[in-house]
């Protein structure tokens, strides 16, 4: 058990009726024991940052919105939490430390697929850190035609070799519907 698992902006504000499933998935893939070591990236929605200043977007930027979610926090050393103060991939600090801890390959899953988790993917790889990406463990907070343009991007980018799944999907490509708190009924 020597495999590194990044968990990219599973946090509070980014679940949503297309992103609501991935906490337990993801818990359920920490259970299995397979990682020795877990790190989780957050997205924090700074004031003078392009999301405020360019996009009039105003969300994630205080608690409870940037937590890492309440399924998760069994899992979750303050030391092991990189925040992310913009779309920009991995912080200098988990960039540091994956050249400190001589990593060759990593996991991603999180959300969202067609942003952050791209994101991240591309930047382990352009610093020569093989990404895998747990399929299954992944999804966009704009929904299923999200998802898949981000999987395209990054099979095309990265290799599709590299996108995988974690049998977590109880045979649902996303979210299974009506299962939303507070969700519509067809």
């Amino acid at each position: 058990m020597s495999e590194l698992l990044i968990i990219v902006d599973v946090q509070v504000g980014f679940i949503n009726e297309f992103t609501h499933h991935i906490p337990q998935r993801v818990a359920r893939l920490i259970q299995r024991q397979e990682y020795a070591s877990i790190l989780f990236t957050r997205f924090i929605n700074a004031p003078d940052g392009p999301y405020q200043q360019l996009l009039d977007w105003h969300s994630c930027d205080s608690e409870p919105e940037i937590n890492i979610v309440p399924e998760l926090e069994p899992w979750v050393k303050p030391e092991r939490v990189f925040s992310k103060p913009g779309l920009c991939g991995m912080p200098n600090e988990l960039a540091s430390y994956l050249r400190k801890q001589r990593i060759e390959q990593v996991f991603l899953v999180g959300i969202d697929t067609d942003m952050c988790v791209l994101k991240m993917a591309m930047d382990v790889f352009d610093i020569g850190i093989e990404p895998l990406i747990l399929t299954d463990c992944c999804a966009s907070t704009a929904g299923l035609q999200a998802h898949l343009a981000g999987l395209a991007v990054l099979s095309r980018n990265i290799g599709a070799n590299r996108l995988r799944e974690a049998g977590l999907s109880e045979g649902f490509l996303a979210a299974p519907r009506n299962s939303f708190p507070g969700g519509c009924e067809d």
